[in-house]
């Protein structure tokens, strides 16, 4: 469980004001002395991650965020990464000191609500402080669950763990599949995996090993090879597969040596469903039609790698999208998680296929430029539209193939 990916983790935010203890609740949780613990305030700066083992909830990850009630520039600094950790938080912890509420409380319950993000009170320090009644007669006027600890002392923490498994998002005990809902039981998946520059030495990228792994736990079976070897393999079965799925940069090749009769569709396409919503990203390829010479178009990535020198998403897609518009493109690439904030000035977002990022993360992002007007779209679909074969793609999702015919 330790080697889960970050991305395969349910996030639990921890959030409050300056020297409540949030630092000691996470030290606490995870019986680690992972954050910097001081009586002055602002010790927390930059989030704090803590990947964990938390049963019966399995692999989680902790953040500790700086406090919501920061002054000065770098206060107003640090108070803009704490709210940049609601777009990856799964379930949050409102902690205070067990006599505080106050606008800051309200303005944390208020943005977790309106993000409908579960979440719990935590109400701090009751080894030197007792709890306010009038807050926790608040609390449960709301209907809030709430618990009472001492960080310090390590009073109630498994209480505390306890009440996180209660109000865990339900979808979380039951993660949709990348494709057993698209490969029944007992039958074939060929897979076509490039052996390329971007391949990482002696291993598969993220989503091929999770594609694999998906169809072992759905009582399927795969077949590996290359695209060079696809038209051989399908000649030498028996019985013709029932899907065959493979990196995008290989589509146009593999497209046009897989029988019509056969399903074909890419890893980043999946991805996309698992990662994001498909119907969203097909809705926002089309936008590829209606650019033109000078448009601002952003490549967005969930990784900071190091790019090779024909880089698929600072390379290859730029190339594929100005040679389809006839003309140059002002393109920006942001990595990692500096997603901007405002994306009015572009014309169209491409994202990566987000294997890095939790699917509350990937939503965020899609409803950050759908609530500016600007269409975003993912590798994946944008490649097979560049290259003429999104219609045959997505033939295994019907409403996303719906969504691309209408007019």
């Amino acid at each position: 469980m330790q080697n889960t990916p970050k991305a395969l983790r349910l996030h639990i935010g921890i959030f409050g004001r300056r020297n409540v203890g949030k630092s000691s609740l996470l030290n606490a949780l995870t019986e680690q002395p992972i954050a910097i613990v001081s009586d002055t305030p602002g010790t927390t700066t930059d989030p704090v991650e803590k990947t964990m083992e938390l049963l019966p909830l399995g692999p989680v990850v902790f953040i500790d965020t700086a406090g919501i009630d920061d002054i000065g520039a770098l206060g107003e600094m640090r108070i803009k990464k704490t709210m940049e950790v609601f777009e990856r938080t799964d379930l949050g912890l409102i902690v205070t000191e067990a006599n505080q509420w106050g606008e800051f409380e309200e303005r944390l319950k208020n943005i977790l609500k309106e993000q409908k993000i579960p979440f719990v009170v935590v109400l701090n320090k009751i080894d030197i402080i007792s709890p306010d009644e009038e807050i926790i007669k608040r609390l449960e006027e709301e209907k809030i669950p709430y618990i009472a600890v001492s960080a310090e002392k390590r009073q109630n923490i498994e209480e505390l763990k306890e009440l996180l498994l209660k109000i865990a998002p339900a979808e979380w005990f039951n993660p949709p599949t990348l494709v057993g809902d698209l490969l029944p039981a007992g039958e074939l998946a060929v897979l076509v995996v490039p052996i390329d520059l971007e391949a990482p030495k002696g291993r598969l990228i993220l989503p091929q090993v999770q594609t694999i792994r998906d169809i072992l736990d759905s009582d399927a079976y795969c077949m590996v090879v290359k695209e060079r070897e696809l038209r051989d393999a399908l000649e030498r079965l028996k019985r013709p597969p029932k899907l065959v799925i493979c990196d995008s940069q290989c589509v146009l090749k593999v497209v046009a040596d897989t029988p019509p009769n056969i399903q074909v569709t890419t890893f980043s396409i999946i991805m996309a469903r698992f990662k994001g919503d498909l119907p969203t990203l097909v809705k926002g390829v089309k936008a590829i039609e209606k650019l033109e010479p000078g448009d601002k178009v952003l490549i967005a990535e969930a990784c900071t790698h190091h790019p090779i020198a024909d880089d698929i998403g600072r390379v290859k897609i730029p190339r594929w999208l100005r040679q389809y518009v006839g003309g140059k493109l002002e393109i920006d690439v942001c990595p990692g998680r500096a997603f901007p904030e405002n994306l009015a000035d572009y014309k169209l977002v491409i994202h990566c296929g987000g294997c890095m990022l939790n699917r509350r993360e990937m939503l965020s992002r899609l409803y950050k430029a759908t609530r500016q007007g600007v269409p975003i779209t993912n590798y994946g679909v944008a490649i097979s539209f560049l290259q003429g074969v999104l219609h045959r793609t997505i033939e295994p999702f019907p409403y996303a193939k719906m969504i691309l015919e209408d007019n």
